[in-house]
């Protein structure tokens, strides 16, 4: 949650004494400053000495083919990823994405591997090094903590939904990711990719700025290929945003499609989990995997029965000849650069054959900014109160307001960033059955839905939105927290709807994307119109590890 701070300068003693100090060192200031600006931006800044990585920005299907002919093994690959790790996660640019690596991963990968050679492959998973974020459950020696060191050393008897389909599909988890942590619900004021338990991970571009959150980790480590790919999950921009900043595919699907059960939650109506992955066609084998009902979460029952488990049948680069795409521009203030880039994105979808509607008015956009807010902050208390019942017994503490006092009592290794004013917001609501809820929640849904995407689509017949996802990163701010560049996931976010975000350009070498979204569970449509998009930019480019932005790179 991004949060603009205002500052008073209404005193007319404070405006005298700094037109008087203006005045006195203007010439002085001037002298001084610009040559020193003029030599930095001359500077172009040196990436960071990484060795040559065999694996780099092989696919899923590039490693299958590997494993198929014998080149590689799936111990190789956890081998070679776990390397990758030490080497410039852990030390080198020491991105910190990883949160905690799976002790049982080699033995995982040898018995695979020889399953393999008795039974054959399970399907396009199989042995392939996954990792996901921290709020996302697993049975086995690895903790599941959201970041938060209230939560250092709980270990849980069952997987999650998403652990068990992983495990199922014949993937190894690798480790788990570092986060926003409680994924960027606990301060308005918050440090994006930062958490109590894992610290600060950085932006593989430019290790000064921002990854986004709160699936920063899965971000990061996917674009710096210390993994395969990776899984994170969205309330509200936690995919599709680390994925525009980290120049990487992410799929925030619609809500009940993948399985929330045993997953560290926010909100019950606007959570998912979803890939992140460096191509649309690996995203699309993930989220095959992933997707499906699960009896241990009420909102799967909701998919469609005949909903695809392949959905790779969809990647079609022809996909965009006949969209009709409608341009969703209002309330999104970016820089004209990153306008640019936009429009360029626009120009390939009419030269690929798309009909654009342009521009789009949605009249309910923005209006739901406060009822968002309110049924976060009501189910979050539940949800998570809930959560700690059921799957975290061994935890030390047992609701909301345990952790709130928890963290006051380690307030050194917690609060000395940022505080927990989200928390203790939501600690003061009541039940669900509270009329101010409900009120919220049906406000939501009728002017996200009924009012916004249904509506507007139904009138311009059109197969998919879409917007920018977000500003280039901006540098990280562990005094004064995130600094808001815009954004566009709200309106599919809160009505639960899919959001697919596909790498479109850079500005000064930070990574741009763009948003396709639409209906619920119109994934195979938007995964259809983000291939042929990808296909025909071929945006992505690998991160060069700079210390900060290039300033003399503006393409």
């Amino acid at each position: 949650m991004f949060t603009n701070k205002a500052k008073d300068d209404s005193s007319a003693i404070a405006r005298t004494r700094r037109n008087f100090l203006e005045s006195s060192l203007k010439m002085g200031a001037a002298s001084l400053a610009l040559p020193a600006l003029a030599r930095a931006a001359s500077v172009e800044p040196q990436p960071q000495e990484v060795k040559p990585f065999d694996l780099e920005e092989l696919t899923v299907a590039d490693l299958q083919e590997g494993m198929r002919t014998g080149k590689f093994t799936a111990r190789f690959l956890v081998e070679s990823y776990l390397a990758r790790i030490a080497s410039i996660d852990s030390s080198g640019p020491s991105l910190n994405a990883a949160i905690e690596l799976n002790p049982d991963a080699l033995s995982i990968a040898d018995s695979l591997d020889a399953e393999r050679k008795s039974k054959g492959s399970r399907g396009p998973l199989h042995g392939i090094p996954i990792l996901i974020k921290d709020n996302i459950g697993t049975a086995d020696r690895m903790m599941t903590t959201a970041g938060s060191l209230a939560l250092l050393g709980v270990t849980r008897p069952k997987d999650s939904g998403v652990a068990r389909r992983l495990r199922e599909a014949g993937a190894v988890i690798l480790g788990k990711t570092n986060l926003s942590e409680w994924a960027n619900f606990r301060s308005s004021h918050s440090s994006s990719g930062w958490s109590g338990r894992g610290g600060q991970t950085r932006n593989p571009y430019a290790l000064d700025r921002s990854p986004c959150g709160s699936s920063s980790g899965s971000g990061v480590a996917v674009s710096a290929n210390l993994c395969a790919a990776a899984v994170g999950s969205e309330t509200d921009g936690s995919i599709v945003c680390p994925s525009s900043g980290n120049g990487i595919v992410g799929i925030k699907p619609t809500v009940g499609l993948v399985s929330r059960a045993g997953i560290i939650p926010i909100s019950h109506s606007q959570d998912t989990a979803g890939p992140m992955c460096r191509s649309v066609a690996d995203a699309a084998i993930l989220l095959g995997a992933l997707s499906g009902a699960d009896p241990a979460d009420p909102a799967t029952k909701a998919c469609p029965g005949k909903s695809p488990s392949d959905y790779t049948q969809f990647l079609d680069r022809g996909g965009l000849r006949g969209a009709r795409i409608g341009i969703v521009r209002k309330s999104y203030d970016f820089t004209e650069s990153a306008s640019s880039v936009f429009s360029g994105a626009l120009d390939v979808m009419k030269h690929e054959g798309a009909v654009l509607v342009d521009p789009l008015e949605i009249a309910s956009l923005g209006k739901f900014d406060d009822s968002e807010m309110e049924v976060l902050l009501y189910e979050f208390k539940a949800d998570l109160n809930a959560y700690l019942a059921s799957f975290a017994p061994n935890a030390a503490v047992h609701s909301l307001k345990e952790i709130i006092a928890f963290n006051e009592s380690h307030h050194d290794r917690e609060l000395m960033y940022f505080g927990q004013d989200l928390f203790l917001k939501a600690e003061k609501k009541g039940p669900l059955t509270d009329k101010a809820y409900q009120d919220a929640f049906a406000r939501n849904h009728r002017l996200a839905r009924v009012e916004g995407i249904d509506a507007v689509m139904d009138k311009h017949r059109l197969d998919a939105l879409v917007a920018p996802t977000a500003g280039p990163s901006w540098l990280i701010d562990l005094i004064d927290g995130d600094h808001d560049t815009g954004g566009s996931s709200s309106l599919a976010a809160v009505a639960g709807y899919p959001n697919i975000n596909v790498p479109a350009g850079f500005v000064f070498g930070m990574p741009v994307g763009i948003s396709f979204f639409g209906r619920a569970w119109s994934e195979p449509k938007l995964i259809r119109i983000a291939y042929a998009f990808e296909q025909a930019t071929r945006a992505r480019k690998q991160p060069r590890f700079l210390p900060t932005a290039d300033l003399k790179l503006n393409s």
